[in-house]
């Protein structure tokens, strides 16, 4: 049993009746799969805060464990605390701890300059109560000066206390092994799960790819431009590529995934299904 891996699924805090209640229907389907944790996001400058606490609260009132990403940037020590204080009242024991993108025009960092001084700062408030989870970047963060100090100051989040990693997406497996294989030689030992990016439309994906720095492979990007409109064709491929992806991870030791749902679950449930994981 322990050598099951963990899954869990990541949403974003909707904004319209319509986006609730189309959340509601992906998170039933999921929660059938058994998920360790649902984790919400948490908007650029705390754009988010409210919807974010509010979902989070609204999945832990149904029973599953619930995982609130929370952001340094434009928050202040107070309003950490306070969040952090409410979380513990409703029984919150799981963090994604985060430094989190500014706004566009934000020029205050607030209190936090760093994930890894909000994981302290989080730890000497509350201890050993919340499990917290940073990130991680096998291709490593697009801000990063090179590729050791992206490792050092993953080796700083780890040393401030946190308790697991999941990794911004990628689609080729050995960035992740390369990238254990160097978190191993520097004695880090926390699990550290794949994030895996669904592919859904080619366009958003490649949005969102240029500005986290995730790298879609050649091939895998002129078949994508191939299919243009043909939604139903690029899918296919997608959910083929991504299948591959997750079986080599875990059959090389990834201890789970952690899926960003982008609100949606057919596509997920699918995969889940072809790895045998919905047993």
């Amino acid at each position: 049993m322990n050598n099951q891996p963990v899954i869990s699924f990541e949403f974003f805090p909707p904004k319209t009746a319509e986006g609730i209640a189309k959340l509601r229907a992906a998170r039933k389907q999921l929660a059938q799969l058994q998920p360790k944790f649902f984790s919400v996001t948490f908007g650029a400058g705390g754009s988010t805060r409210d919807r974010t606490r509010d979902t989070v609260l609204e999945i832990q009132s149904e029973g599953f464990e619930a995982a609130p990403h929370i952001s340094c940037v434009s928050s202040g020590k107070e309003e950490i605390r306070s969040l952090l204080t409410e979380y513990r009242a409703q029984g919150i024991r799981h963090l994604v701890a985060l430094r989190g993108d500014l706004p566009s025009g934000e020029v205050s960092a607030g209190d936090f300059r760093h994930a890894n001084e909000l994981v302290a700062f989080i730890r000497q408030e509350t201890g050993d109560w919340f499990e917290i989870e940073v990130a991680a970047y096998p291709e490593y963060h697009p801000e990063a000066s090179s590729a050791q100090s992206d490792l050092k100051h993953f080796q700083g989040k780890v040393a401030a206390g946190a308790s697991g990693a999941i990794t911004q997406y990628f689609y080729n497996a050995e960035a992740y092994f390369r990238f254990m294989d160097q978190c191993a030689a520097l004695g880090i030992s926390i699990p550290i799960v794949p994030g895996i990016m669904p592919i859904y439309n080619y366009t958003q994906l490649s949005r969102f790819s240029s500005v986290c720095g995730a790298e879609i492979p050649r091939w895998l990007r002129w078949r994508l431009q191939d299919y243009g409109d043909d939604i139903a064709s690029l899918r296919l491929l997608g959910l083929d590529v991504v299948s591959d992806l997750c079986d080599q991870l875990l059959s090389n030791g990834a201890p789970g995934l952690h899926f960003y749902t982008l609100n949606q679950a057919g596509i997920i449930s699918t995969i889940i299904q072809r790895l045998g994981l919905n047993n």
